[in-house]
């Protein structure tokens, strides 16, 4: 252990009242508000105290300097005294906390990045230590800065696997730089939790993924500060025995006061119970951190162009490997990470040329979107991450919180639809066009062929929000010039003739049996137009719109992916403004299983074959 050197008396009275008074602002606050939960606020008061104003480093007045040490409330309901820290902090305004939950206050219900002391919003459960892991690799080994980061998570929490998959990600990555504080008060919201107060099962647990473990008195501001110094090599879980409720009489260690303000009364009682408590109104001032971390840049992110040529065949997830690589060779600040997928999405590619930029995750999806997340904070890295499609499902609520975080994330899902062939549905992404969508600042990618692909690549790099790329496994042929000029939002006609009688709309593996279909369909006498619409999210509505109406206002859409949510539900909202128009769809209908992908395809009714019967029934030339 490193030499530690015990706080004097004086300090350590002070850090005693620091808490008391967080206590007494976060009871004011969440009264003020008439909701919140100021019993687990009050249980993690003296580690507030302990933390802010004895052990980390960082500038009060410049929350988010890269320097600074970081801070993770993974049990985010307990915001009021994050809040009442900064205040104490003096970064905001006392006055300011009785604005909680308040519509014109950045004081929300859980954090937010809003607040400038926030870097990823928590409250759902269990992501913050995911989090923590990205913002900590990142501290070692990108910055290669001395910022340490601290994380404190509920015992309720705990139950949730993906603080498991964080603990081991950071005991593999030897993330010394990491501190977990472990809140244990012993309540649940509806009833204890699982191990109460078993604090040295909690240790052996975490000793058991590699970290050091140390049990500790949570309301003994002494034994923090000394939980604090470990020995190096092991990320670092202070395992704090604590009770819900402490410093308030009538609650404390008592059932049914989770999410629960203190009346009027009952409020005026403690505060004045605890400023019975306080000695004094000292300050203690944090110490600011040594200026190490590099400056970085991530604007202006640009890459060398694709060198394909028309009618070579390539499968999308290969190119968007090599549109990595070219990514990583232009920004020293590109990231990708993996869920042990890497072999078949292709960022092995990266692997190879930027091994020191690529971060395996394992099987481990959703801590590896935490990770990326906690990675891209405070604009240090570009991120990707990539796994099948199909995946992602698992992390979609770790997705769902990084729109919430603001954060700028990358994601590619290869192997989407019925086309990846033999493996089966549990392997096919059919669900993922409909996931990404409700995500409000996602942009979706549907890239079919290798051009447009590394041109999704470096539009992702470039823009704000969760970006997602969804890659196929066959391989087709190149349909665009190197040249071919990409935006988000413009969907491309690429075929058209003056007389065609109705639009097709497909990405990906159906663009190029709708294209197929065209062919046949044109030794028949009947022109179609095809539509490649490149970003699902947002939807180039002009384009299709203006298209239908030159097209006797009949659209067939034609996607890898079921029905509900997909490329034809799209389409639908954005043509429902325009009277007469007719969008008619074919998709997958039911949960697929194992064959060739040319039989899948047939079998689902989305190949050439059923995309030319269907044109023919809707024109009324069968």
């Amino acid at each position: 252990m490193e030499a530690y050197h015990k706080p004097d008396h004086a300090t350590l009275q002070t850090l005693k009242d620091i808490a008391n008074r967080l206590r007494i602002s976060s009871i004011k606050a969440t009264t003020a508000a008439g909701s919140g939960h100021p019993s687990s606020c009050c249980s993690m008061a003296e580690i507030m105290s302990v933390l802010f104003f004895h052990v980390m480093k960082y500038k009060p007045e410049d929350p988010r300097n890269p320097s600074n040490d970081r801070f993770v409330l993974s049990k985010g309901h307990a915001a009021p005294v994050l809040y009442a820290a900064w205040a104490e902090a003096g970064f905001l305004k006392e006055n300011e906390l009785l604005t909680l939950r308040k519509l014109d206050s950045i004081l929300e219900g859980h954090p937010v990045p809003k607040q400038p002391f926030v870097d990823v919003a928590t409250g759902s459960l269990g992501q913050g230590l995911g989090a923590a892991c990205g913002m900590a690799y990142t501290g070692k080994y990108f910055d290669k800065a001395s910022y340490r980061v601290y994380c404190v998570l509920g015992d309720g929490e705990v139950s949730e696997g993906s603080v498991w998959e964080a603990m081991a990600f950071a005991s593999y990555y030897k993330l010394d730089n990491l501190v977990a504080i472990l809140d244990i008060n012993r309540l649940g919201q509806s009833e204890p939790t699982p191990l109460q107060h078993k604090m040295e099962v909690y240790k052996s647990r975490c000793e058991a993924f590699g970290w050091n473990a140390i049990v500790v008195d949570g309301h003994s501001v002494e034994e923090l500060c000394k939980a604090f110094y470990p020995c190096k090599k092991k990320p670092l879980a202070v395992i704090a025995k604590t009770f819900k409720g402490h410093g308030i009489l009538d609650i404390s260690d008592k059932e049914s006061w989770h999410g629960k303000p203190l009346s009027k009364d009952i409020a005026e009682k403690a505060i004045k119970n605890l400023e019975n408590e306080i000695q004094s109104n000292k300050k203690l001032k944090p110490q600011y951190p040594v200026e190490d971390a590099p400056s970085v840049d991530i604007c202006n992110i640009t890459m060398d162009p694709p060198t394909y040529k028309c009618g070579d065949k390539i499968a999308t997830r290969k190119a968007y490997g090599t549109a990595l690589v070219k990514l990583g060779n232009a920004n020293a600040r590109v990231i990708a990470m993996d869920g042990d997928t890497k072999n078949s999405t292709f960022s092995e590619l990266f692997k190879k040329s930027h091994p020191k930029r690529y971060i395996e995750c394992f099987i481990a999806e959703q801590n590896m979107v935490s990770v990326a997340v906690g990675c891209a904070t405070r604009n240090r890295t570009i991120a990707f991450a990539s796994t099948f499609a199909t995946f992602f499902s698992r992390a979609y609520d770790q997705i769902r919180m990084a729109a919430i975080s603001e954060s700028n994330i990358n994601l590619c899902g290869s192997h989407c639809g019925v086309s990846i062939g033999e493996d089966g549905p549990s392997q096919m992404g059919l669900e993922d066009l409909a996931m990404f969508r409700a995500i409000p600042t996602a942009t979706v990618f549907y890239p079919s062929d290798a051009v447009s692909t590394e041109n999704a690549v470096r539009l992702a790099a470039q823009t704000k929000g969760i970006c997602f790329i969804r890659t196929s496994r066959p391989e087709n042929e190149v349909l665009y010039e190197n040249n071919e000029h990409f935006q988000i939002g413009q969907a491309k006609v690429v075929l058209k003739n003056t007389n065609d009688e109705i639009t097709l709309i497909g990405a990906g593996v159906t663009l190029h049996e709708a294209l197929a279909a065209a062919k046949a369909l044109q030794k028949e006498q009947i022109n179609v137009r095809v539509i490649d619409p490149f970003t699902i999210k947002p939807l180039d509505a002009k384009t299709i719109r203006n298209n239908a109406i030159e097209t006797g206002k009949n659209i067939l859409t034609v996607e890898d992916h079921y029905y509900e949510g997909g490329i034809g539900e799209a389409v639908m909202a954005a043509v429902s403004d325009e009277p007469g128009i007719a969008v008619h769809r074919l998709a997958v209908s039911c949960v697929p299983r194992s064959g060739k992908p040319v039989e899948l395809l047939k079998l689902f009714k989305i190949d050439k074959d059923a995309i030319v019967d269907t044109v023919k029934r809707i024109l009324n030339r069968v």
